[in-house]
């Protein structure tokens, strides 16, 4: 009944209807539980006690903080900026002191306490001076480029870094823009009340995005559960390039991937991104946001948060990031007396969260006070039956049975063989099983132990190629150590070759040398020999003469005789004949030793007569060099007379 009203709606009010719809294969309908939330209009949220900024709000690296305790900060000012290119920065949503730069906990599966930045605000809420942009006046690198800096991502619960989607890689042109308006899941409804109320500040924001993307044509995507946003939205894009679709309320429409096939009837393949086939989705939030920054200069500090459930008030709220949940309760009338635990985001994939103090983020688009009579406590899991209706329900054509069973076993490489990472954890399996089998934790399971697998892989394979470098690195160096030594080896063989010819030659030249030396040495020794005779002749003959000179004294006659004997010529020729000899011994050995010492000069050696000899060679020496001077005296008497 509730279907026929609205797609009468949607034909009163001129909403294009669905039968340019493309359905997807799967899906659930579960109770959605939006009225409850829908009859108030957005309040704003009075400004709490403190603020508690958690530095890991989005997808990729946590940013840097630019502030200390005890620094005072003005609206908008930014506390973090974004490290590396998929971050996005942090601002001070009201103006007020630092007052805590710590771990605290944070809305997160895990409950545990991450890096926070504490704002104490200071009534004022005085903003730092913003800059607007005209953006239809400037460059769109420049636009892209000051968007890192506004803090805001995808708002649909991503959190996705909006300046990375609005960059395009040159190998896709984006021609056509989808805007995710189907906020599928129950209780959820801050896009809807965001298009009834804001629908025109949405459509500049569309404009914006489409024109940055270079998009020819636009489709704005809403579910036939929300016929005052889908009627707001026509009206205000009206006359300008896009258009306004109504799909079947069927969850999980509001992914990207099932919503472009109900739009435009295209599969994305798992392996590639929609920017790879033209197509780039945005959410409304998010355009709204990029919209308040460009024309106001405002950065990522608030957005629209359901608060439903178990609360006296459901109702819509504008919120500062960083309040307290317990002030967005507080604002809702409170929590009713059997409330159990809160869940952030929708009751197919939220999560429960720690506690009340926690605060609220730019992923936080809706918060639900969860009851026994709302959400019963799942019975214990029965075995599998194999019924299949998770395969019919899956919208990704996976078999869900299967990737249950290699899950429980840690069978992990057939989960893989059988794509379980393209499991987008929507829950459906889960939602229609007869056995109560929590699947989708089985897949949270396996994907974390394959991921954690893979890493470990990659640290291994780093490691050997590490290790496999060095042992070619070491080898390499062994080599070249080799290499050089040849060649050294080489150039040395080289090189001696010329002077071992030189050396053989000095070789022979020294041995030459050696044995002239040896040469003289044996004259010079002959020399004291020859000599020696002379002497002993001399003195013969002068003890003869003497004998003859004692004959003549007794025998005047005899001695007449023995000097006529004596002077006769045979004896003066012999006499002069020795004279002669004994000259030139001397003059040869004189130039005897001249010639040494020219040689032992020339060889660089110094003569063996006349250096480190022994004390029985030098006596031998001077006993010669006294009977030279006697042979030299004797000589210079007997010419003077």
């Amino acid at each position: 009944m509730n279907a026929i009203i609205n797609f009468a709606s949607n034909l009163i009010r001129g909403v294009s209807s669905n039968k340019d719809v493309f359905k997807f294969n799967g899906g659930v309908h579960p109770q959605d539980h939006k009225a409850e939330s829908t009859t108030l209009p957005i309040a704003q949220l009075a400004m709490p006690e403190k603020l508690t900024l958690p530095l890991r709000q989005h997808v990729g690296y946590i940013p840097k903080v630019l502030v200390q305790v005890g620094d005072s900060v003005l609206k908008g000012q930014m506390l973090a900026e974004p490290e590396g290119t998929v971050s996005a920065a942090i601002h001070a949503p009201t103006s007020g002191t630092i007052t805590a730069i710590s771990e605290q906990v944070i809305p997160h599966p895990s409950g545990l306490p991450d890096m926070c930045i504490t704002l104490t605000p200071d009534g004022k809420d005085t903003w730092m001076q913003l800059q607007p942009t005209d953006w239809r006046n400037t460059d769109k690198k420049a636009l892209v480029d000051s968007l890192r800096s506004s803090g805001i991502v995808g708002l649909g619960g991503a959190t996705f870094p909006t300046h990375i989607k609005l960059r395009t890689n040159g190998k896709s042109n984006v021609h056509t823009l989808v805007i995710n308006a189907a906020e599928c899941e129950p209780y959820i409804t801050c896009d809807d009340m965001l298009m009834r109320e804001r629908s025109d500040q949405v459509i500049k924001g569309i404009e914006i995005v489409q024109h940055l993307l270079g998009a020819e044509k636009c489709i704005i995507g809403i579910e036939d559960n929300k016929p005052l946003a889908a009627s707001a939205m026509t009206t205000a894009c009206a006359n300008k390039a896009m258009q306004v679709k109504v799909v079947p309320t069927l969850y999980p429409s509001g992914d990207a991937r099932r919503l472009i096939h109900l739009l435009l009837d295209i599969e994305i393949p798992n392996d590639k991104r929609s920017t790879d086939v033209g197509i780039q989705v945005f959410n409304i939030a998010t355009v709204l946001a990029v919209y308040r920054y460009f024309e106001f200069g405002e950065p990522a500090i608030n957005r629209i948060v359901t608060m439903t459930g178990n609360v006296v008030k459901p109702q819509n709220f504008e919120v500062l990031f960083g309040t307290p949940l317990q002030s967005l309760i507080a604002a809702a009338g409170g929590a009713k007396a059997d409330t159990t635990h809160y869940i952030m985001g929708g009751p197919m994939m939220g999560f429960d969260l720690p506690n009340e103090q926690v605060p609220i983020t730019k992923a936080a688009n809706c918060i639900i006070a969860a009851a026994p009579d709302l959400f019963v406590a799942p019975p214990p899991a029965m075995p599998c039956i194999r019924c299949a209706r998770c395969a019919d329900a899956c919208p990704v054509n996976l078999q869900p049975q299967e990737l249950y069973w290699f899950s429980k076993s840690d069978n992990f490489e057939k989960a893989r063989d059988y794509n379980l990472f393209d499991c987008i954890e929507c829950g459906c399996c889960t939602y229609v099983c007869p056995s109560d089998i929590p699947l989708v934790q089985y897949y949270r399971y396996a994907k974390s132990e394959i991921i954690a697998l893979d890493k470990a892989k990659e640290a291994a394979d780093l490691a050997r190629e590490r290790n496999d470098f060095r042992l070619a690195r070491i080898e390499r160096e062994k080599s070249e150590r080799v290499q050089k030594h040849a060649e050294r080896a080489q150039a040395g063989k080289a090189e001696a070759k010329p002077a071992e010819t030189s050396a053989m030659e000095a070789t022979k030249e020294q041995h030459s040398a050696k044995q002239e030396t040896a040469t003289n040495v044996e004259t010079a020794t002959s020399a004291p020999t020859d000599k020696q005779a002379a002497i002993a002749a001399a003195i013969a003959r002068a003890k003869a003469q003497k004998l003859a000179t004692a004959n003549a004294a007794e025998s005047p006659t005899d001695n007449v005789a023995a000097t006529e004997i004596a002077k006769t010529p045979e004896v003066e020729a012999a006499e002069l004949k020795a004279k002669q000899d004994k000259q030139a011994l001397i003059a040869a050995a004189i130039e005897r030793a001249k010639a040494q010492k020219l040689a032992a000069a020339q060889a660089g050696l110094a003569p063996k007569n006349v250096e480190n000899v022994s004390a029985a060679v030098q006596a031998e020496i001077n006993e010669t060099d006294a009977l030279r001077e006697k042979v030299k005296l004797a000589t210079e008497n007997k010419k003077s007379e």
